[in-house]
Formats: structure tokens, C-alpha cells, sequence
């Protein structure tokens, strides 16, 4: 990139990227068979990292520079974005989902914490260099995504301070080894009867769940008023107001009274940021303010979302991404891990192909691909996808922060 580049106005860049998202979003919506067909292939999550990573490299913007990523993106609409993708957790709805699906899906889980841990030990046997340095800070925010979701991956990018190149490195590793796996399970959807026949696999809450799931989509589902709109941006930005308030304090006391917090990073403000906004987003699943999500309280999340991860991009250099294939490995032995757990679990529960199939999405693709592998198996299904996808939006930082820690260990940091 060269030192002085083109455009050194926030507000003009700020503008860039927002055009940029729209263009990538309405081309992704399929206009023409062609771009139908490209992004069945090219998913537009990627293209969001990358657009913003190549006007960055060719020196169009200066991302590093720029105010747009912090504090704007991740100190104001990470956490806004935490707050209303946890808000429609629904603790009682998942309960009726049955033991089965929760029992895989808490197997998934485990298969991406066991998967972490497995791909580090073999790599530091057989490759060392592949796990040397900060690589372990890297893993950690895929875990994030891989638990939870992209704004996971982004607050432990942020919590463990990860490099904008190792995190873009990984960024690949997320989308190339998750998608492949996506496709696997589309492909494997289609021929859902016949697996669950030859493994004998347990259907009979499948219809009663279908039915229940179509009947309540049809009672809640409303067009947003401006009222609805406006109690979205209140409460979202209103807990991030009050989340920033009170870290100061919070890590400041924990600094000062306690020498071995900063080894868990519990002395750094923005940690308590992103605990206190995910904390009080499931608060608010309990009360009424659960209603939002029927007004779009999440896609409102997800546009922060993609913002932050564009935002992300600009600090990348692109030519440095494929410096270290060895990563790829490293993506590919952890799936397998978290592939075999998640296999063994269902086996042993006679659990349908779909429960296998939410417990690895609602995990690995959380809310965003979810619903995609859900409605592939019937349409009325998708909600399950989002349900268990804002499970893992709610434990994903949570998780993916102690797994951090025993990376961190693993690699004598």
C-alpha cells in the first residue's frame, strides 16, 4: 500500500463501504442468473472482508488509520450488535426443541473446543512454525465464529488483540472449511429419509415441531413501525451508552485489587464492553423486549455486523493472506474433530440427520447459515437454525474466551 492514500476522509470512506455492502447485498439477492449463480459459489460474507482488503492494499483507503474501525465499529456497534442478536434468545422455546437437540448441539460445541485443542497439539508435534507465535490469539477468534458467530469472532479479535492480518487469514480459514461443510449437509438434506431409515434415527418430534414452529411465525410475524424501529436503536445503543460507563470502573477495580487479572484480561475495559452487552441482551430475552426480534431486531444486528466486518477488511493487507497455508490444515483437522464428536453423540442417541446437521450449523454457521441448512429439510424449519444459532451468538464469546486461555497456555504465552 502506498504511505499517503487516496482517500484520507472518514466520512467519504464511511460511504465507500456502505456502498460497497449495498452493492455486495443487492448482487447477492440474485438480480441476474450470473450473480445468482457467483454467489452460490462465492459467498458474499467473504466478498465483505476482501472488497474492503483490496481497497486497502492497492492504497485506495488507509485502514489502519482510519476511525471508522475504532472506535466506531467496534466500540459502539460490536456491542449494539451483541445486544440485539441475543435479545431474541428464547430459553423456553429451546427447551421444546426435546433433550436430543440439545444434547447435539451442546456435542457440537464440544467438537469445536475439543477440535481447537486437538488441531494445536498435533500441529506443535508435527509442525511447530504452524502454531508459533500469536497463532493461538488467531484460533481463538475462530472459535469465536465457529461457537457463536461472526460478532463473537470480532469481540475476541478485540479481547486477545489479534493481528488485522492473522485475523484475515483466518477470516479465509472460517469461510473456505465452513462452507465446504455447509455444502456437505445441503447435499446430505436431500437425502435426509433415507439416512435416518437406514440408522433407525428417532423422527416423531419432527412434525409436531414443524406444525408448532409454521403456527408461530404465523401469529408473530409484523411489518416494523417507526415506534418499533426507534425502542431497537434505543435499547441496543442505550446499553452500549451504559456498557461503556461502567467498564472503566469495573476493570479499573479489578486491576487495582487483583494482580492475576490481567492474565484473563479482566483489567481491559472493552472485556467488560462485550460482557455486560451480551449479558444484557439475554436479560432482556426474558422480558418483553424479546418481542423486538418480531419487528427485526436481529437484521438490524447483522447490518452492524457486516459494517464491523468491513470495517475489519480495510485493515488488511491483502498479498499477505496466503502467506500461511499451513492455517488450512489446521481449519480442516479441527472440523474433523468437531465433525467425529458431533457424529459420535448423534449415533448414540439415535438422533434424525437434521439434529446433526443444526448441531454442527447452529454452531459452525450460527444464525446466518443456520436457517439456510434447516430449511433445507423442510422450510418451516429455518427458525430452529436461528434459534440455535443466537444460542451460540449468546455463549460464543463465553466459550471461545476460555478456550483462548488454553491456547494460551499451550503455546507458553
Amino acid at each position: 500500500m502506498t504511505e499517503s492514500p487516496l482517500i484520507t476522509n472518514d466520512i467519504v470512506v464511511f460511504g465507500l463501504i456502505a456502498a460497497t455492502l449495498g452493492l455486495i447485498f443487492w448482487l447477492a439477492s440474485g438480480p441476474t442468473p450470473f450473480w445468482k449463480k457467483f454467489f452460490a459459489w462465492v459467498p458474499a460474507l467473504l466478498l465483505c472482508y476482501f472488497i474492503p482488503a483490496i481497497f486497502n492494499t492497492v492504497g485506495l483507503i488507509d485502514g489502519e488509520k482510519s476511525a471508522l474501525y475504532n472506535p466506531i465499529a467496534s466500540r459502539i456497534l460490536l456491542p449494539a450488535a451483541l445486544v440485539l442478536l441475543t435479545l431474541s434468545v428464547d430459553l423456553k422455546g429451546i427447551i421444546k426443541l426435546g433433550p436430543k437437540l440439545l444434547l447435539v448441539f451442546c456435542a457440537g460445541t464440544l467438537g469445536v473446543v475439543l477440535g481447537a485443542i486437538v488441531s494445536f497439539q498435533l500441529m506443535e508435534w508435527f509442525w511447530p512454525a504452524a502454531v508459533a507465535g500469536d497463532t493461538w490469539k488467531g484460533m481463538a477468534a475462530l472459535s469465536g465464529s465457529w461457537i457463536g458467530g461472526g460478532a463473537n469472532m470480532v469481540a475476541i479479535r478485540e479481547i486477545y488483540e489479534v493481528d488485522a492480518t492473522l485475523f484475515g487469514q483466518f477470516a479465509v480459514v472460517d469461510v473456505a472449511v465452513a462452507s465446504i461443510w455447509m455444502a456437505t449437509l445441503l447435499f446430505l438434506a436431500n437425502r435426509a429419509q433415507q439416512i435416518d431409515a437406514r440408522s433407525k434415527a428417532d423422527t416423531s418430534a419432527m412434525d409436531e415441531m414443524k406444525q408448532r414452529i409454521a403456527d408461530y411465525e404465523k401469529a408473530n410475524a409484523r411489518i416494523p413501525t417507526l415506534a418499533d424501529l426507534m425502542a431497537i436503536i434505543g435499547v441496543s445503543f442505550g446499553i452500549v451508552g451504559l456498557a461503556h460507563a461502567v467498564s472503566n470502573p469495573i476493570a479499573g477495580w479489578f486491576g487495582q485489587n487483583y494482580s492475576w487479572s490481567s492474565q484473563f484480561s479482566l483489567d481491559a475495559p472493552f472485556v467488560w464492553i462485550i460482557v455486560l452487552s451480551t449479558l444484557a441482551g439475554l436479560l432482556l430475552s426474558f422480558t418483553r423486549a424479546r418481542k423486538l426480534e418480531n419487528a427485526g431486531a436481529a437484521k438490524l444486528g447483522t447490518v452492524f455486523l457486516y459494517f464491523l466486518i468491513a470495517c475489519i477488511g480495510m485493515q488488511m493487507d491483502f498479498l499477505h493472506l496466503a502467506d500461511r497455508p499451513e492455517l488450512l490444515l489446521i481449519g480442516v483437522i479441527w472440523m474433523l474433530v468437531h465433525i467425529l464428536v458431533l457424529w459420535i453423540v448423534a449415533r448414540m442417541v439415535k438422533a434424525p440427520l437434521f439434529y446433526f446437521a443444526m448441531g454442527s450449523q447452529g454452531n459452525i454457521g450460527a444464525a446466518a447459515s443456520a436457517p439456510v441448512v434447516a430449511a433445507a429439510f423442510h422450510p418451516s424449519l429455518a427458525p430452529v437454525g436461528v434459534l440455535l444459532g443466537t444460542v451460540g451468538y449468546a455463549t460464543g464469546t463465553l466459550i471461545a474466551y476460555g478456550l483462548g486461555q488454553i491456547l494460551r497456555m499451550m503455546a507458553g504465552a
